[in-house]
């Protein structure tokens, strides 16, 4: 009973503590394929810590909602990553680990930060709250799709049993996993605002995202707000791993040994995603704003054609 407390706290500490090193590896191996030094993966610890020594500055007219949305938003997006089996299959949560309850709490994440871009009435907050709801309006649906084909394979939408599934002898080669996997990276990259979708490294105007919605915050409102976005890209990282690559997650009623094991496969996952995701970043280039919407249409045309591939023959 002790043990399966003490990794029931372990899992959102775990959690919360690397994602800002997730940050910081994609940063440090970017720079290394650019042939720069770069910032040290540790970096991002430091910027989290050096803005909650600083006072947060408001606007004049900025609302309560304004001065909340940091708070609710870090707390949904940590909620959410959580849920996410990320080195055991027992989380402790029981059907609450749902890839309907991520979605829900991610949506309304994205539509607490929005009010927020909008409730100074900046300009900038403005264009960053439209953009953001107009990747949204084809974001989620396709997210959607992508999990309704994986409950045609896997016959539910809980990640614990999505995984399993995954693991058993009897799935084979499955078209319609390949399809809902590039779906499911085409979104994560979206949902993280990274290259092609946005580049999270500049503040032009013309192309920022999100950004622009967060321009306005400053101090501990502002290490909030990114440690909620390197929770959210963690978030994305864990969940690709465990529904496409769930080998090396404890099972239940596994030792603490077997479950330090499981600590570290994961932490391998993660860095092995880092470089993935740096290294793609370098291979292609930033799109127009108003060609993503095309570019995340894509993940709805696959999460479509996956489902009905498995409607059509149960071997697909």
């Amino acid at each position: 009973m002790t043990a399966t407390l003490a990794l029931q706290v372990i899992q959102p500490i775990l959690v919360l503590l690397l994602a800002p090193l997730l940050t910081g590896v994609v940063r440090k191996t970017k720079a290394r394929l650019q042939r720069r030094r770069g910032p040290s993966i540790v970096q991002p610890y430091r910027d989290i810590i050096r803005l909650l020594r600083k006072e947060s500055v408001l606007a004049h007219n900025a609302s309560w909602l304004f001065s909340a949305t940091p708070y609710f938003v870090l707390a949904a997006t940590w909620v959410a990553a959580t849920l996410v089996p990320t080195f055991r299959f027992d989380t402790g949560l029981g059907p609450a680990a749902d890839l309907i309850v991520i979605v829900g709490l991610l949506a309304s994440a994205r539509f607490a930060l929005a009010l927020a871009g909008l409730d100074v009435g900046t300009s900038f907050g403005g264009i960053g709250a439209s953009r953001e709801m107009m990747i949204a309006t084809v974001a989620e649906p396709a997210m959607l799709m992508l999990i309704f084909s994986l409950a045609l394979v896997a016959g539910t939408t809980r990640l614990s049993d999505i995984a399993i599934f995954v693991q058993s002898p009897i799935l084979g080669l499955r078209i319609s996993l390949m399809l809902a996997f590039v779906g499911f990276v085409i979104i994560a990259v979206a949902e993280n605002g990274r290259i092609p979708v946005d580049n999270p490294s500049t503040h032009l105007e013309l192309t920022m995202v999100h950004e622009a919605m967060v321009l306005e915050y400053s101090g501990r409102h502002l290490a909030l707000i990114e440690l909620a976005h390197s929770t959210k890209l963690l978030l994305y990282v864990s969940l690709i791993s465990v529904v496409f690559f769930p080998w090396g997650v404890a099972p239940v009623g596994s030792d603490m040994a077997r479950h330090g094991v499981a600590i570290l496969l994961y932490i391998a996952k993660l860095f092995v995603g880092a470089n993935l995701l740096a290294l793609f970043e370098l291979t292609i280039a930033k799109m127009r704003v108003f060609r993503v919407p095309q570019f995340i249409g894509v993940a709805l045309m696959l999460g479509l054609l996956a489902a009905l591939l498995r409607l059509v023959s149960r071997s697909l």
